[in-house]
């Protein structure tokens, strides 16, 4: 069985202060016997804060984003081994708003997803179409293009180690979500493809989250699609009534 994962992509929002309100609010109402596996992803700023508050629970740490060198000058970047330091177990790397407003390649991703890997952090890989892709009926491709690209040259023991979010990218923060058929479809494609580029067993085993305005009102239905094992939130998960309202759905 694979296991359940939510975690929450706070994106440029919440001050120190709102991230430790935030957090607590969410760890205070979490309870262990939870068998969902709980992420939350503070910006750069608050994550020492936010790990130190997360200690003693069972809740992880993961960043949005970090840069693929060691060190040296990349004014404004952040490294793997910086997000370590802190805490973080977890990357979100490839979303949609890093490869369209800040136009990150596959390449530049790859790189990025092998030295997270090299640093022991556990990237979460994001794909997904554009709502012209997918009424031109190239979903697939596109889909096959970017996962290609970004796992080039990793192993199937280091797939292990990775979660793939399928986000559309006309569903992320619009208000609309795909159905519950249309992310299933498409997360069995993703599997199937997995399957075919590393082994079935790969494929059985990789965790395959749904993104793309999920709310406590559809998370549900999406979440019990056999092959959705978690959402990567956005929106819901500023609130943390929301955000446990959909962690609830999930268990």
């Amino acid at each position: 069985m694979r296991n359940v994962v939510i975690a929450g992509n706070w994106k440029m929002n919440k001050d120190l202060n709102e991230s430790i309100t935030l957090v607590s609010e969410i760890k205070k109402t979490l309870v262990s016997n939870f068998n969902v596996s709980v992420i939350v992803c503070p910006p750069f700023t608050s994550l020492e804060t936010v790990s130190a508050l997360l200690k003693d629970s069972d809740i992880k740490l993961g960043a949005q984003n970090m840069y693929f060198e060691e060190d040296g000058a990349f004014t404004g970047e952040i490294s793997a081994k910086m997000l370590k330091s802190v805490g973080c177990e977890y990357v979100i790397l490839g979303h949609s708003e890093r490869r369209t407003i800040f136009c990150e390649s596959e390449e530049l991703i790859n790189k990025k997803i092998k030295k997270a890997l090299s640093e022991n952090l556990k990237p979460i890989f994001c794909i997904g179409e554009t709502i012209s892709e997918r009424e031109k009926g190239v979903t697939n491709e596109v889909l096959k293009k970017q996962i290609v690209g970004g796992l080039k040259d990793i192993s199937a023991e280091q797939l292990k180690n990775i979660i793939i979010a399928y986000e559309p990218v006309w569903a992320i923060g619009t208000g609309k979500t795909a159905t519950p058929q249309q992310a299933e479809e498409t997360h069995l494609f993703i599997r199937n493809l997995i399957s075919s580029l590393f082994s079935e067993e790969s494929a059985e085993n990789i965790i395959i989250q749904y993104g793309g305005s999920v709310k406590p009102d559809n998370a549900s239905e999406l979440l019990n699609q056999k092959n959705i094992d978690g959402a990567l939130v956005g929106g819901a998960c500023l609130k943390s009534q929301s955000f446990i309202e959909i962690i609830k759905s999930a268990n």
